[in-house]
């Protein structure tokens, strides 16, 4: 008997969380865990963490990471969804579309329709899929003018999530996303605290949380730092010649940063955490219900960051809003 056949998707969310003993993570470079860079020095990222979390109390867990950096829609729906229909794992999460939102020449209706037709096709198998939407990107420059069409195909996320059943974390109401200190210096990648608040957002959203609802609702106890518009210009500049040229250049070109390479777990395979991934204390195990998860106790701030007693600091030191974009 399989997992799905015990597990059925449909009607278990009612009485509570459903045992996952298999996951999936499709898409692009979010999803691979860019610039959330691990102690063995590979990119770990949201799906990593979640898998971590969800393999803690359940032998024989089995986890694959399909996503490539530069992957677009037709990668995704393609040879990423394949093998999610070949191996019908209990769980897929997807992030998909962002590399083809910022071409211009997209129609996002048909780009929508082909992860529909995926979803459904998901769905069809048993497969519990999460969708993750985009990010607002107000505050950054230059992407700033995408800001529309990210929001326009977010909504079709959500009508997608209401019309096949499935989850749908949405990334644009998260307020802790809109602030600088979860992103990287590219500002196109979460750094290690942005792909924890999404690992934690998720987790909860599948009854199984890890930690206080403060993990990936308020992680920062103190507000952002505001540089002077002087600094912040300066800073501008310098981002836009280390990061939005080479960004630009390649799309020129016809390049990709995938361009030759290979999904990090390219099979569903049994997965055991590594040494670094501890089991968040108060969090409940695979399958079990969760109980009232409190706050006191259970959350720790380091150089103003939440953080659950065990799990590993966040990578470098806190970055101030140096990377806040309200003028060009």
């Amino acid at each position: 008997m399989t997992d799905l056949q015990m597990n059925p998707p449909d009607g278990e969310r009612a009485k509570g969380p459903a045992l996952i003993r298999s996951y999936m993570a499709i898409g692009d470079s979010l999803t691979e865990g860019l610039e959330d860079v691990a102690p063995d020095g590979g990119y770990r990222g949201f799906a990593d963490r979640l898998a971590e979390h969800l393999s803690a109390d359940e032998p024989g867990f089995r986890y694959a990471n399909l996503a490539v950096r530069g992957r677009r829609m037709r990668h995704i729906v393609g040879e990423q969804l394949e093998q999610v229909l070949e191996h019908r794992p209990d769980l897929v999460t997807v992030h998909a579309g962002g590399n083809d939102v910022l071409r211009p020449g997209t129609d996002l209706d048909e780009l929508a329709a082909q992860l529909e037709a995926a979803v459904r096709s998901m769905r069809t198998a048993g497969v519990r899929v999460v969708l993750l939407s985009g990010h607002d990107t107000g505050w950054v420059p230059v992407l700033r003018i995408y800001r529309g069409r990210i929001a326009v195909f977010s909504m079709h996320l959500r009508a997608i999530a209401e019309r096949t059943g499935c989850d749908i974390v949405d990334l644009w109401s998260m307020e802790a996303l809109n602030d600088p200190r979860a992103w990287s210096e590219d500002r196109l990648h979460f750094n290690g605290d942005g792909h924890r608040i999404v690992a934690a957002r998720i987790a909860e959203l599948l009854g199984r949380p890890m930690g206080p609802r403060e993990l990936w609702a308020h992680p920062w106890e103190t507000p952002r730092q505001r540089l002077p518009l002087i600094l912040r210009r300066r800073e501008h500049r310098r981002w836009a010649r280390e990061y939005l040229v080479p960004w630009v250049g390649r799309r020129v070109m016809g390049r990709s940063s995938g361009d030759g390479r290979e999904p990090k777990r390219p099979e569903l395979t049994p997965f055991q955490p590594p040494p670094w991934a501890e089991r968040s204390p108060g969090a409940p195990a695979n399958g079990e219900r969760p109980e009232g998860v409190q706050a006191a106790g259970g959350t720790k701030r380091i150089n103003g960051t939440a953080r659950v007693p065990g799990t590993p600091p966040k990578n470098g030191a806190p970055r101030t809003e140096n990377s806040e974009a309200t003028e060009t």
